[in-house]
């Protein structure tokens, strides 16, 4: 059954600067420290219980610091700071996360206005990669923000430059050496082939759950054959990758889209429901949308990278078709989970390869923007167009380009982004938080 999926729960602690996990905890930390960032006040209510198992004022032990740890994420503390989401009136600003190649690890920048962006953490990581991934790494970060005003980060397990003495392309050689092949299985699976993704959830951008996902552990069935007609099992899944979160109002459950494919074979997007605090899969994955099939039946062509935003009573998908050169297609459904009909107006000027889309509206406009990831770009760069009626799409440059309104103060070479509305408050304490780290250093 799907509900034997591999989970695993860690349970992370800022302090100095750092991510801990249960697993690898120092054995005292000092509690001015944890207090100085105790901005939901969770901790004092805890405090006393650790101190009294304490040796001293001013630390706390390794049994006290799980009294901390079960404190931080019971459900009082979580639903304490549980809210509704704001309405488009009172939001004011914008979060973009995305990974870089350099480091497999997310990244945020804040605008205020949609035009002109400045990376957190001065472009630093704010989440590494590998303390998070299986693989030590992340790509194809995505965010969403639920009903309950949480934010859901979905990403994809995978480093792609791990093995010893690697060098790519782009020069990135010895970034790690956390394995000695190219890829984490043989090349049967495939490139870039990995078993899972990183989900996490917060209500204020700093503090985070996280759940693993290994796809490679079910025991459903995946819905696909191989030439002999043999049912593939998910054990012999080649890739999971770029997921997103939407929210199903029908179902009243949240929905995590992705991009998979078994072994080396073909890729399609796939979908499943997840609870409310994005740490249990609620059904098993299903088809949601695939290329036509050929002259054999079987899908035509690859798609990957799955956007899916609702606009009035129609939901519209941007995916990657790569039938000729990996280029960003449209489609729409009434109904979440399909069918969706190819749209084969879309265009959107771009004659490069491109790919990872994501639609996000301009606060108070009639105006969607649809920001895609050309990777032919050196460097890495976006590019952007401007719909208000999904019929015309009109190009409107690349980050820094001539002529573009779209603008970068102090990042570069991003990839594969989103981006989520915030109100100013929101911002502003995601700022206050990233300096006031970097003046603690």
């Amino acid at each position: 059954m799907y509900n034997k999926i591999s989970f695993q729960r860690w349970i992370s602690v800022h302090i100095y600067g750092k991510s801990y996990q249960i697993n690898s905890i120092p054995l005292i930390y000092n509690v001015d420290e944890i207090k100085a960032n105790d901005e939901g006040g969770i901790f004092k209510r805890f405090y006393y219980l650790c101190k009294t198992n304490s040796e001293s004022k001013n630390v706390i032990n390794m049994k006290s610091l799980f009294f901390l740890a079960a404190a931080l994420l019971s459900p009082l503390s979580m639903n304490a700071q549980k809210r509704q989401i704001p309405t488009e009136e009172e939001m004011g600003a914008y979060v973009m996360v995305y990974h870089k190649d350099c480091d497999h690890s997310l990244h945020m920048a804040v605008s205020y206005d949609s035009y002109n962006w400045t990376s957190l953490n001065d472009d630093k990581p704010v989440i590494s990669g590998d303390s998070i991934a299986v693989q030590h790494g992340i790509r194809d970060p995505h965010i969403f923000r639920g009903p309950d005003g949480g934010f859901y980060l979905a990403m994809t397990d995978l480093h792609i430059f791990s093995q010893k003495s690697f060098e790519n392309r782009e020069g990135y050689s010895k970034l790690s050496e956390y394995r000695d092949t190219q890829w984490e299985r043989d090349a049967s699976y495939g490139w870039g082939n990995n078993r899972g993704l990183v989900l996490m959830k917060s209500f204020d951008l700093i503090h985070w759950t996280r759940t693993n996902l290994d796809f490679s552990s079910l025991t459903c069935p995946t819905g696909i054959t191989d030439h002999h007609g043999n049912p593939i099992p998910w054990s012999e899944v080649g890739c999971v990758w770029a997921p997103e979160t939407v929210y199903d109002y029908e179902k009243g459950q949240l929905l995590v889209h992705f991009t998979t494919r078994m072994k080396s074979g073909t890729e399609m997007i796939y979908y499943i429901y997840m609870n409310d605090d994005f740490t249990k899969m609620l059904s098993e994955p299903k088809l949601l949308f695939e290329a036509p099939m050929d002259k054999n039946g079987v899908p035509a062509y690859t798609v990957i990278d799955s956007d899916i935003c609702k606009v009035g009573d129609t939901y519209h998908l941007f995916y990657v078709s790569h039938e000729h050169t990996a280029t960003v297609k449209h489609a729409t459904s009434k109904c979440i989970t399909g069918p969706y009909v190819m749209d084969d107006k879309y265009n959107d000027g771009e004659k490069e390869g491109h790919e990872a889309p994501n639609c996000w509206k301009r606060i108070g406009k009639d105006c969607w923007v649809v920001m895609f990831d050309n990777y032919h770009r050196r460097p890495h760069n976006f590019g952007f167009v401007e719909t208000s009626d999904f019929q015309t799409f009109t190009p409107i440059g690349y980050f820094d380009a001539e002529n573009s309104p779209m603008k970068r103060a102090n990042f570069s070479e991003q990839k594969h982004a989103a981006v989520v509305p915030l109100t100013v408050k929101e911002a502003k304490a995601l700022e206050k938080y990233w300096k006031k780290r970097a003046r603690a250093k």
